[in-house]
Formats: C-alpha cells, structure tokens, sequence
C-alpha cells in the first residue's frame, strides 16, 4: 500500500468496523415505485421521484422527439455556443409556472448552488444560514469566502439575535434557508425569514429542491405555499427530484438572473444541460400546468404512509410533507434494519453521518405519487415485520 494514502485505507477500515460504511447498490431497471435492484424486483421507497416522472411516457417521447431533432448534446457551454432554443423555451416556461420574471437553468440544483454564492457575496460580506441546510448551500457558501454564521434550525429570534450581533462587522447580507429540509421534512418558515430580511434589508434567498413540484399549487415551490411571489430575491430548485430529470433552476430578480449569466461559473464554464433532458424537463413543466393530480395523490399517498407508521409505533420525527423519516438513533441499527427490509423485498437506505447527525440516523422513506395503495401497505407490513423483530415496535 502507498504509504501517502495509508491513511485514507485507515479510514475505510474504521467505517467498516463501526458499521458506517456505505453500501452503493446498483439499479437495473427504469426508476418507479417497483425497479430492479442488485438483480433484485423491490418495491421502491428511496427515490426523489416525488411525481413518479423519472420514466412518465410524455417525458420519455419528448426526449426522444428533441434528439431526433437536435441530437443528444449543445457541446458548449451556455455563454459560447450551448444556447439551444430548447433552453430558452425552458426558462421562460419556468419562469412563468413559478410566476417570477426571469428564469435560469444550471446543471444540477448542486450547480445552482454553486453558482449564485460567490456572484452576490464575497469576503466583505456574511451569509446567515440555517444550521441544518444542505451540502450544497454549505459548499457555495464556502466558495464566495462571504463570513458565514449559522443560526438554530428553523428559530426566527435565533436569527435575529445573530444578525444583531453581527451588526457593523459586514458589507452585504444574505439569508439562506432549504425550502424542505430533505433528512426531516419539516418546512421552513419562509413567511417569518421574509419579515426579518425585511427588518434588517438583507438578500432572502431559499432553495426549494424538495419543495419545487411537492408545495403550492400545483407544486410551484415553497414561495407559492406562503404567497410570497415578488417578494424572496432568489429562489433555487432542481429538476432531478419531483420533475423526474435532471437540472438547477434559480429563479427570482431579472436583474439577479442577468448578473448569473454574465458571473455564474457553472454557467461559464460547463456544459449546458443535455438535449433530451432539457426536452424532458419542458414536458415536465407543461404536465404540472395542466393538472395538480399528481401532487394530489402525492400528498393523499405521504399522509396514509405516515399515519400507518405512526400508528405501528414507529417515530417519523418532525416531517410535514410526504418524506417521512423513520427515526432509529445508531447507525449500526438503521443498515440493519435497511437490510432486513431489502431481504424482504423492500428497498429503504439507512442515513447516518454525516448525511445526518451523529446518533440520529434514520430510515428515510420517500412517498412517490406513482405508488398504489397495494404498494403503501406491502411497505407497512414489511415495516412492522422488521420493526417487531428488531424490537424497534
């Protein structure tokens, strides 16, 4: 072993003996509430796939019908030559869907992130995040080299008393917040944050990856649940959870959104976003506007999920919104538990650290809108069987 990287095995060696060690199972199958997995037919409650999109027939024919058209990659990045008229006709639709003025598309939500922190903050300035924000958030924080200051999850007087101590000692302010917190599902109290931007004339910005398609009408975002259009400067979401694809938005001010083409690195500097999932993403969208059945049935199959686990005895923690969290402390006891439900034909990954704090790891079960009722009771069942031979119940 090469004596520079020793270490790196040292650490390997630690997770495995604690139990900590991630487990990457393989999909042999289209994405949906049942899919093959490691060879195996399991009912599936891991995905993002909040809308049951990811393999939803109009998507899969405009990809189709895109490349035929336009081929499969712009080969380019946005500002030189990755431009396609696919890509323009997405951001004016999104805009419009989510009832903002301007629009733009990224890569990734992860992208997204990346690139909105250092366009409006850098080292003068300070960034108020939420304790509990996403890997993303973090890292763009990190990369504007703005001062950050954490503040407790979700607790307005939290945030205040922080901003009030950092008075004078900042050129700019920016709060940032998760619209749904992914590990809980609890929402942010969007409505409350916007009151205290206002009081200290701070940037308010939030990234709706798991509220864009699940919240609002229709699933138009956390901003559209609190009736706050017009009023958060910068809204970020993704196109890789309940839209069924893969992409970052940001959406919000024409004059924020013009200043993220000419200053947004992912924009700059990678590849546009591919031509079948640019087209998938447009069929996503019109989907959405036409009818709010699928969040419907959403949000039907999450509240039946959740109180069926409660009712079992099992803790889902503080979630309000179809993620429901199943609460189980150690780690070493949620990848038994995710074992023994993969044994029976049910495919739930335990989350530990540092995906989530230490001692609170979890089960997380992800309600689709394309389970059925059959699926949501196969999944009870089999929860209690594990949870009542684990004396979890």
């Amino acid at each position: 072993m090469d004596t520079k990287i020793q270490w790196i095995k040292d650490e390997l060696d630690q997770l495995q003996q604690s139990g900590a060690l991630n487990r990457i199972r393989t999909i042999g199958s289209a994405v949906g509430p049942k899919m093959v997995v490691d060879g195996k037919c399991v009912l599936n409650f891991c995905s993002n796939n909040y809308l049951g999109l990811a393999n939803h027939p109009a998507l899969v024919k405009a990809a189709h019908e895109a490349i035929d058209e336009y081929g499969v990659g712009p080969a380019a990045v946005r500002s030189i030559a990755g431009t396609t008229e696919l890509h323009v006709r997405l951001e004016k639709k999104l805009a419009a869907f989510k009832g903002v003025e301007s629009a733009i598309t990224f890569q990734s939500g992860y992208a997204a992130n990346l690139a909105v922190f250092p366009a409006l903050v850098s080292k003068e300035d300070a960034i108020f995040s939420d304790e509990l924000n996403h890997a993303s958030i973090i890292d763009g924080c990190r990369l504007s080299g703005a001062r950050i200051i954490r503040y407790p999850h979700s607790n307005i007087e939290g945030l205040r008393a922080v901003i009030r101590e950092a008075a004078g000692t900042y050129r700019r302010g920016l709060i940032i917040t998760d619209g749904v917190f992914s590990m809980d599902g609890d929402i942010a109290p969007l409505d409350k944050l916007y009151e205290v931007a206002q009081e200290f004339d701070l940037l308010l910005m939030v990234d709706d990856a798991h509220g864009e398609g699940v919240l609002g009408t229709g699933g138009r975002g956390i901003v559209d649940h609190f009736h706050l259009h017009g009023k958060v400067d910068v809204e970020i979401g993704t196109l890789s959870k309940a839209f069924g694809v893969v992409g970052g938005i940001v959406a919000g001010n024409p004059v924020i959104i013009d200043w993220l083409r000419q200053r947004g690195r992912p924009f700059l500097f990678s590849s546009a976003m591919t031509i079948p999932d640019t087209a998938a993403c447009l069929a996503a969208v019109d989907l959405l506007e036409n009818s709010t059945e699928l969040v419907d049935r959403l949000w039907e199959n999450g509240r039946f999920f959740k109180e069926g686990m409660r009712t079992l005895g099992f803790n889902t923690g503080e979630s309000v919104t179809p993620i429901t969290p199943i609460m189980l402390g150690e780690v070493t006891l949620a990848k038994q538990f995710s074992s023994e439900l993969f044994n029976e034909g049910v495919f739930a990954v335990a989350l530990g650290y540092p995906t989530v704090p230490q001692g609170k790891a979890r089960i997380r079960v992800m309600i689709s809108a394309a389970h059925t009722r059959e699926d949501l009771d196969q999944g009870l069942d089999t929860f209690a069987r594990v949870g009542k031979k684990l004396g979890v119940i």
